[in-house]
């Protein structure tokens, strides 16, 4: 066995693991599209142009939340979806019935695969507007299939890795450390079952700790939290008996909420008779949560009757509609919480609800040459960057100065000066010298085998800690971060002046 077919092996073996997991497992996306997919798909058939070649770039441009940049995720479900990607006989039933296609295609159809190839950026990197997150090549019938189902899932799972980051961070305001965890608690609130599940996913991606997600918890091993809700409090004759009966069920894992009728002069001191009687018993109260109110007042006021009771152990968890900026503010002013939960805002990212990722054709092979292609656009930043490209990330002292995205055969010597150019304002250049480069875009598919091994969740999360670090406090801030460096190679940009030209000069003729 060579090394390649060891790595397809593994790789699969991987996939197969994941297709057996609670989210995936019995599931079946191959109609996952739009209408307008299947009918160019059978536009190109009736040509006899669907075997030609042809590439296509998915990125995104502009950053979500105000943030400074987005981590990418999404990737194993594009994985998955690829890999299972097949017709069943519903679904060729269902197009037979909408008369809209030839028997001829269907036929086709069935015997689909995907057989393309595709080069990724890896969950958890650190990502900027206009950089190909996704390079697809193939077939053009096969290229275009996919292009809603895979925007799908980059889509809402980079989404919500960005903003668990910033929620994040924001926890870690004062000193940066992870001992302020945040807990992912939205799933009454998603949009749906997927946008739950996938979105606590992304959620730990992005830096939480745990979810409230037993699905989820369950589909990718992860930590779970729960403590009672109010009507668990409000059914019991009183609250001290509440609190009695779950610390009785639960002597080791107790938080009880506090909130329910007054946390100060009823939840807090009902808390603290259920934690004196668990800690004679050789127990502790592991924590009260709080879910609404004066967070940073009544934390503080709660903090000091716990430890006054000799109940120091006892942390306190906050939740009520938080969100980077309160979480930021409650930090600043010292609020004495030691970890967040963190719901509605989060799994919907609610102050932006979608990241706006796009798919566009680059390429086009024309008598078995791939030519490069452009889309034109009154707005500057809708011009496409033309042809097959790479993503290379450039670093001085291990410290990431700027993105460069090329043509992928070019090549570049670190041993000598590197001159870089804004490419809209373009007298804007610096020069680097003694620089590392590190390519972003890896194999994942290469003519349909799968060669990449996909990480599992721990090492996409790692990834995203070491990922954050190479970049300056000022492109992480969450308010007018700094713009990070993202330029076309000479080449890039001298080949898209070259097609913008002709475009133009085609427009000329065309109105004479």
């Amino acid at each position: 066995m060579n090394w390649l077919t060891d790595v397809n092996e593994r790789a699969r073996q991987r996939i197969e693991e994941i297709s057996r997991l609670p989210v995936y497992r019995d599931r079946h996306l191959t109609l996952l599209t739009d209408l307008y997919q299947l009918t160019m798909m059978y536009g190109h058939f009736r040509e006899g142009r669907h075997e030609e070649r042809v590439v296509f770039d998915l990125f995104y441009r502009q950053n979500p939340c105000g943030n400074g940049y987005a981590i990418t995720a999404g990737l194993e479900q594009v994985v998955w979806y690829l890999y299972n990607l097949r017709f069943s006989d519903a679904d060729l039933a269902y197009l037979r019935s909408l008369n809209m296609f030839s028997d001829e295609f269907l036929q086709y159809l069935k015997n689909f695969t995907f057989h393309g190839d595709v080069y990724a950026i890896p969950e958890g990197t650190v990502v900027f507007p206009n950089e190909p997150l996704l390079r697809v090549e193939g077939p053009i019938v096969e290229v275009q299939l996919i292009e809603s189902a895979i925007l799908s899932f980059i889509n809402h799972q980079s989404l919500i890795a960005t903003k668990a980051r910033r929620i994040v961070e924001a926890a870690r305001t004062n000193d940066g450390h992870e001992d302020n965890p945040v807990i992912e608690m939205g799933l009454r609130r998603a949009q749906n079952v997927d946008a739950s599940v996938f979105g606590a996913r992304a959620a730990i991606i992005g830096g939480c700790v745990s979810t409230s997600n037993l699905m989820a918890a369950e589909s990718y091993h992860l930590p779970v939290a729960g403590t009672q809700g109010h009507s668990w409090i409000q059914s019991f004759p009183s609250e001290l008996e509440a609190f009695e009966a779950y610390a009785s069920a639960f002597p080791d894992d107790t938080v009880l909420l506090v909130d329910t009728y007054d946390v100060l002069r009823s939840g807090v001191p009902n808390a603290i008779r259920v934690g004196l009687r668990l800690k004679e018993e050789g127990h502790t109260l592991k924590g009260i949560r709080i879910d609404s109110g004066d967070l940073a007042y009544l934390s503080k006021r709660a903090r000091k009757m716990l430890d006054a009771a000799g109940l120091t152990e006892t942390k306190i968890i906050a939740s009520s509609d938080l969100d980077e900026y309160t979480i930021r503010d409650l930090v600043t002013q010292g609020a004495e919480i030691d970890s967040w939960g963190v719901g509605t805002n989060l799994i919907t990212s609610i102050d932006c609800p979608a990241l706006g990722c796009v798919y566009k054709l680059v390429a086009q092979e024309v008598n078995h040459v791939l030519e490069p292609r452009i889309k034109v656009s009154e707005n500057p930043s809708k011009i496409t960057n033309p042809g097959r490209k790479k993503v290379l990330r450039l670093y001085v002292d291990d410290h990431a100065v700027a993105d460069l995205i090329a043509l992928v055969d070019e090549t570049y010597d670190p041993s000598e000066p590197l001159e870089l150019f804004d490419p809209i304002h373009t007298y804007k250049r610096k020069v680097i010298q003694n620089y590392r480069v590190e390519e972003l875009l890896v194999p994942v598919f290469q003519g349909g085998t799968l060669v990449y091994e996909l990480p599992e969740l721990p090492e996409i999360q790692a990834r995203v800690e070491v990922q954050v670090e190479y970049f300056g406090s000022e492109i992480r801030r969450h308010l007018k971060p700094h713009g990070y460096h993202v330029d076309l190679s000479q080449p890039l940009w001298d080949l898209k002046q070259k097609l913008l030209h002709q475009w133009r000069g085609r427009r000329v003729a065309q109105s004479k």
